[in-house]
């Protein structure tokens, strides 16, 4: 009753009035009660208490749910996880799939450099630590990386630099879902180092510079390389040398696409000849 007092000050409908609230309060218990009863009976029915807050009451509902096996609707048709050290070509290699296999490319970096500058006070402290080779928090990266996901129209991502670390691995199938594969592109310090300060000519990014540079593959050496070893304990790395001409690497990628099962897009829905 007072929830619906509450509304009627600001709803417009007629019904939202202690008259009405009390005779639609009558019918529901002589009528749609019996419902209840019935599917009691049955014994598909759950009983949900709503006078907690919302979002309480929504985690009973999930819990529900998951009871009758129901499962969330999936964030992503496919995953790859696109990773390799800063300067080993996944740019590259991303453009061209999303060319010839119509996949939305998410680039962790550059989700974290928008973020950064936004200026806002999580984006400071990212800069604050990309400057210094360092990881930013997994929980700002997998929740920039979440939204990203629900607002794409294609459902099947490369997600470019992430997870760079196991925990973060293991969060983001927990908390958004499993990666299908692991693409990695395998190039020694001294091929990125020379491509990097190349970039950093015109990036004008603040990491592309040869002492950031060191710290970032420090880090990548210590914390992503084992990201690696255990996706290939599951069986689903794909390691490809990047040292190659990127025509030449994307070769192999194709290959591992292959091998996954993952075609490329139709150059046509339907073609109809007039003759």
């Amino acid at each position: 009753t007072e929830r619906l007092m509450e509304r009627g000050l600001t709803s417009g409908r007629s019904d939202d009035n202690m008259d009405s609230i009390r005779k639609r309060f009558d019918t529901f218990i002589s009528q749609s009660l019996p419902v209840l009863d019935h599917y009691k009976q049955k014994g598909n029915a759950h009983v949900v208490s709503s006078v907690p807050a919302p979002d309480a009451v929504y985690e009973e509902v999930q819990a529900v749910m998951a009871q009758n096996n129901v499962r969330p609707k999936p964030v992503a048709d496919k995953v790859v996880f696109v990773l390799g050290g800063p300067g080993s070509g996944k740019g590259t290699q991303c453009a061209k799939i999303v060319e010839d296999y119509g996949f939305t490319h998410l680039s962790a970096g550059d989700l974290l450099r928008e973020e950064v500058n936004s200026q806002s006070e999580v984006g400071q402290m990212c800069s604050t630590l990309m400057k210094e080779g360092q990881l930013v928090p997994m929980e700002v990266t997998i929740g920039l990386l979440k939204a990203a996901m629900e607002k794409a129209t294609i459902k099947n991502f490369l997600i470019d630099g992430f997870p760079r670390a196991l925990d973060q691995a293991l969060a983001f199938e927990q908390q958004v879902t499993a990666a299908d594969f692991v693409l990695y592109f395998d190039c020694p310090l001294k091929s990125m180092s020379a491509r990097l300060l190349e970039r950093g000519k015109t990036s004008g990014r603040s990491d592309d510079n040869m002492d950031s540079i060191r710290k970032r593959f420090d880090t990548f050496t210590s914390q992503s390389v084992p990201v690696l070893d255990h996706y290939q304990v599951l069986g689903n790395a794909h390691v490809v040398s990047s040292v190659p001409a990127p025509d030449a690497v994307y070769e192999e990628v194709q290959a591992v696409m292959a091998q996954n099962n993952v075609r490329p897009k139709p150059v046509a829905d339907k073609v109809v000849f007039v003759l």
